[in-house]
């Protein structure tokens, strides 16, 4: 496994902004994808971004226009930042990295959004 270690995260009001960082501990992975899940109480794990080695990003609908990822692989770092919450964003957040070996996660950060 590749060992990811989040930052960020907390309580904040709707409308406000939260940046959530993930850092992977080893270097040299060729190509991956790393991104961001999150899973609310009583609900499944849901994709809410991701992007490649390459820069290619997959963003859900629900964030669009609110979310931006974006990662630095010299550091091997991904961000989130997370604008313009709203109280259905609240949810543990969890870092994943995926590539050919391996498919590893972060052992979450929790984001609460109140109204």
């Amino acid at each position: 496994q590749v060992p990811l270690v989040e930052s960020g995260g907390g309580s904040v009001q709707a409308g406000g902004s939260l940046r959530l960082s993930c850092a992977a501990s080893q270097s040299r992975f060729g190509i991956n994808t790393m991104g961001w899940y999150r899973q609310a109480p009583g609900k499944q794990r849901e994709l809410v971004a991701t992007i490649t080695s390459v820069g290619s990003t997959n963003v859900a609908d629900s964030v669009k226009g609110r979310f931006t990822i974006s990662r630095d692989n010299a550091k091997n770092t991904v961000s989130l930042q997370m604008n313009s919450l709203k109280p259905e964003d609240t949810a543990v957040y969890y870092c994943n990295f995926r590539n050919s070996r391996y498919d590893s996660w972060g052992q979450g950060t929790q984001v609460t959004v109140s109204s």
